[in-house]
């Protein structure tokens, strides 16, 4: 008989993310027979998430059953996986993440998953996972929680602490990071072979290859960058000469986590350019689905983001490598905190998720990772105990605060901004 499972999407509602989610579900018939159950919080847009699965199923004969609603809890009874990818009030609070800290002299660069503004993102976010995570246990407590929502490490970390629900996050980062490297190179992404460890968003490269010769890249990639475009990724490039490797995926993602990320550039995220391509792609959803528009090709192909590959590792035991998933470390990087949320190749079987060791990093790398590890560690307790007082020292360590009296000028005010999403989670 053909393996069936039970889909949670929690988070369905979101156009952007939504989309992507279902470009990989329908352009697989590996999940025919499966239910899709797609969960969000605004009726109105969870109805056109609704009817654009239903269109997609349909054309592309995936064979799932679509159900919608907004009542999550009896969403989860007996899912085989749930996916997450929610966030609350995104832009707003993550905008005030970014602009406060910098009114008390703060520089950093995105505020989403190091600095100031990543602690915040934590307080605000673990209480809503633990939501659903203690549900969870209690509906489905044999399901897989496939996590995309940020800060993925914190997230990640909390659930290798405080539950048993087997978990993996998710992240694109390591095919940023080998677009990038090929790009330097002069090559075709699909040439590169890459294999990483580290943090979300901080993975060193420990191999760079030649997928058709197996040629060590590195030496190639150290001699072509000296030449390269000095404006494309000066602060990574900058780290390989110093560190001798590869590490993250983009500027803005890696100057997060070092006091001087922000010689990189300070401008934040873009939300003005986010918000207007919401509203485009929502346009384009509705003109879709009510006929005046076809259907772009893009649509129909998978976007390459991993939960669909996991998931249907999982359901058939494929034992299938997934190139990169956000775990808890225990030793896999044995030069890393045991008690640390770690992102390296993993192993996906009808057992669950078996990370991969690719050994331990180069020291000086695995130093300077080591202090974003306990940075969150403690951004962790705070989240899940509402303490204020933790959460100071969580932004006392942090590299990319400058000064104490900011932090607690900082803390003061996003406390209050975020005191009605801040609750103990244990």
């Amino acid at each position: 008989m053909t393996a069936v499972t039970k889909i949670v999407f929690l988070g369905a509602s979101s156009a952007s993310f939504g989309l992507s989610v279902f470009r990989d579900l329908f352009s697989t018939h590996d999940l025919a027979g499966s239910t899709l159950v797609l969960v969000g919080r605004d009726p109105t847009r969870l109805a056109r998430s609704e009817r654009l699965a239903r269109l997609l199923n349909e054309m592309s004969g995936a064979g799932l059953r679509i159900e919608a609603t907004t009542d999550w809890r009896a969403a989860l009874d007996g899912a085989g996986f749930v996916i997450h990818a929610t966030a609350i009030d995104r832009n707003r609070l993550w905008k005030l993440d970014f602009e406060v800290p910098r009114k008390y002299g703060i520089r950093h660069t995105l505020g989403e998953n190091g600095g100031p503004g990543a602690l915040f993102f934590t307080l605000r976010t673990l209480p809503v996972v633990f939501d659903f995570v203690r549900e969870m246990e209690l509906r489905c407590p044999d399901a897989l929680f496939i996590n995309f929502s940020n800060p993925e490490s914190r997230i990640i970390l909390a659930l290798g602490r405080h539950s048993r629900l087997k978990h993996i996050g998710l992240c694109h980062g390591i095919f940023i990071a080998r677009s990038q490297v090929a790009s330097i190179l002069g090559l075709a992404e699909e040439r590169v072979e890459v294999w990483g460890a580290g943090l979300n968003h901080f993975q060193c490269l420990t191999q760079i290859r030649d997928r058709e010769t197996g040629e060590d890249l590195y030496p190639q990639l150290r001699e072509m960058e000296r030449s390269h475009d000095a404006k494309v990724a000066p602060l990574t490039r900058a780290l390989l000469r110093d560190f001798g490797v590869w590490l993250g995926c983009g500027d803005g993602h890696v100057g997060e986590y070092l006091a001087y990320g922000w010689e990189a550039g300070e401008g934040g995220y873009d939300f003005a350019w986010d918000e207007a391509e919401r509203a485009k792609l929502i346009r384009q959803i509705d003109e879709v689905l009510s006929g005046r528009s076809e259907m772009p090709d893009w649509w129909r192909m998978p976007s390459g983001e991993r939960a669909v590959a996991v998931i249907g590792s999982v359901l058939h035991d494929r034992r299938q490598v997934i190139e990169s998933g956000v775990v808890h470390n225990r030793h896999v990087i044995p030069n890393l905190a045991a008690d640390a949320a770690v992102e390296v190749p993993v192993v996906a079987d009808r057992v669950g998720i078996h990370p991969v060791s690719l050994g331990p990093l180069p020291d000086g790398v695995a130093k300077l990772m080591s202090i974003q590890v306990q940075v969150q560690q403690l951004a962790v307790q705070a989240a899940m105990t509402a303490s204020k007082e933790i959460a100071l020292q969580a932004l006392l360590i942090d590299p990319v605060v400058n000064s104490a009296a900011a932090a607690r000028q900082l803390l003061d005010e996003l406390w209050e901004i975020n005191r009605p999403y801040i609750r103990p989670c244990v």
